[in-house]
């Protein structure tokens, strides 16, 4: 709230700043604009006066008579003064009579024309030259404008800069609160999310591009969190679990071994038991740990552009390998016309991870059924969906599928340890893609992949 005062109080400070500025400008211009026309009014009247004063023509003089008093308004205090000014004395006496400065009368002398303004009386003075004879021809009055006029003017400011001071200060607080709402919502959504309710995530729906941006961190931020939390709360129990199978087996087995003395065939058997089970135990142990450094980090190397279609050949690469029997197709009728549209920016050991893990969960989990891998691109996206024949996943414990150590109900006769699920996620997520897994019992699982394309600047569409 401090700051959405403060930016208020910034934006109501600047506003009226330049307006005020604007305000006494325009006042001070229209004042000086009143003074110099005010001056020449004088000046006019101070001419029309030297002409019938001194015009040897009586009908000429009488004619400036009429012009002034038909057409020039009498002026508030209006004085008129005709000084002989041949010597300093004439002007001297003239200035003690009328309390006019002589320094004002002299410059009159000087630049022919001169003007004063004492206490709101203003004076025009005009030298005139005649029969070798020095006038002095001043005109005063009081400028009802400046004192009327002006003081209205300025009242009529001041009103409009408190008026446009009211709506500022709406308008300040008003935007400031718009401005600063989406930050007050997105505070308070943060802060109804715990260690009890991490999965609850803030919908990316902001028209402000920044908001939305910081959402989106945001989330990205609690993705990893929830994957992090998710390994610590359940790591003890269910790896404890998952641990304690391998390790009583080779407990059991070297126990049983060294009841008495075994023959070198029961010798053998009896490795080749333990063995197995370090194998499965070194199996979770890289698992798990795969698991964990996906959930806290999304830098583990250093990224490159890869073509998504050798990564799906990689991975059937390694599945054929680790089940000779399954029967993977890949289906190629939806690969875009431009190969560039096939490219994404990744860690390519960790996406071979991701696919080979779904391809064989699929494999596994249908009994070696025909399973179908399709690779498509979108405008955004690079799009694998991996499709099986299997058991499926029922629909009470979809939610639950990326809980590391979970496997369905249905899937006890299978081998498994829960953990491939989250790790394909956590990996899908670290290349800011998405996992969609779709699955109903006994009609199979449908498993999507999104993946942004590169960014390559000379990509062509």
């Amino acid at each position: 709230m401090k700051a959405q005062y403060k930016v208020a109080i910034i934006l109501i400070s600047t506003s009226l700043t330049i307006i005020l500025t604007f305000g006494i400008g325009v006042y001070i211009l229209v004042q000086k604009y009143s003074f110099e026309d005010f001056y020449k009014r004088l000046k006019t009247r101070a001419t029309i006066a030297a002409q019938y004063t001194f015009e040897s023509n009586k009908t000429n003089a009488e004619s400036f008579k009429i012009i002034r008093e038909k057409h020039l308004e009498k002026l508030d205090q209006e004085k008129e003064y005709i000084i002989k000014a041949n010597n300093q004395t004439e002007i001297s006496v003239f200035s003690k009579s009328s309390g006019i400065p002589i320094s004002f009368l002299n410059k009159i002398i000087s630049k022919n024309i001169e003007y004063l303004n004492i206490n709101e009386t203003f004076y025009a003075g005009i030298k005139y030259e005649t029969n070798n004879e020095i006038y002095i021809i001043i005109v005063s009055a009081n400028n009802y404008y400046a004192n009327h006029h002006l003081n209205y003017t300025r009242n009529i400011i001041l009103i409009s800069i408190l008026f446009a001071a009211s709506i500022i200060t709406f308008l300040s607080f008003y935007f400031s609160n718009k401005i600063f709402s989406p930050i007050r919502n997105l505070s308070n959504r943060v802060k109804n999310i715990s260690s009890e309710n991490i999965h609850l995530r803030i919908e990316e729906s902001y028209e402000d591009k920044e908001i939305s941006q910081l959402v989106t961190s945001f989330n990205d931020l609690l993705n990893r969190l929830e994957t992090a939390f998710a390994i610590q709360n359940n790591f003890i129990s269910n790896a404890s679990h998952e641990f304690s199978t391998p390790l009583t087996a080779i407990m059991g087995e070297a126990e049983v071994v060294l009841m008495k003395e075994r023959t070198t065939s029961e010798y053998q058997i009896s490795l080749k038991s333990i063995l197995e089970q370090t194998e499965r135990l070194n199996e979770i142990t890289k698992t798990l740990l795969y698991l964990a450094e996906t959930g806290y980090s999304n830098k583990i190397i250093e990224t490159e552009i890869i073509r998504s279609d050798e990564l799906v050949w990689e991975a059937k690469k390694i599945v054929n390998k680790l089940n000779p029997n399954n029967h993977i197709q890949i289906d190629m009728s939806l690969l875009p016309e431009n190969p560039m549209k096939l490219k994404i920016n990744g860690i390519k050991t960790l996406l071979i991870i991701a696919i080979t893990n779904i391809l064989n969960n699929a494999c596994k989990y249908s009994n070696n059924k025909p399973v179908s891998i399709s690779i498509a691109s979108s405008d955004n996206n690079v799009l694998i969906a991996v499709k099986d024949q299997g058991i499926g996943i029922p629909e009470s414990e979809m939610d639950f599928i990326y809980d590391p150590f979970f496997r369905a109900s249905n899937t006890k006769i299978f081998d498994g340890y829960g953990i491939g699920l989250p790790l394909c996620r956590n990996i899908v997520r670290i290349h800011k893609g998405v996992l969609n897994v779709f699955s109903k019992v006994n009609q199979g699982t449908l498993v999507e992949i999104k993946i942004p394309h590169a960014d390559i600047k000379n990509i062509e569409y």
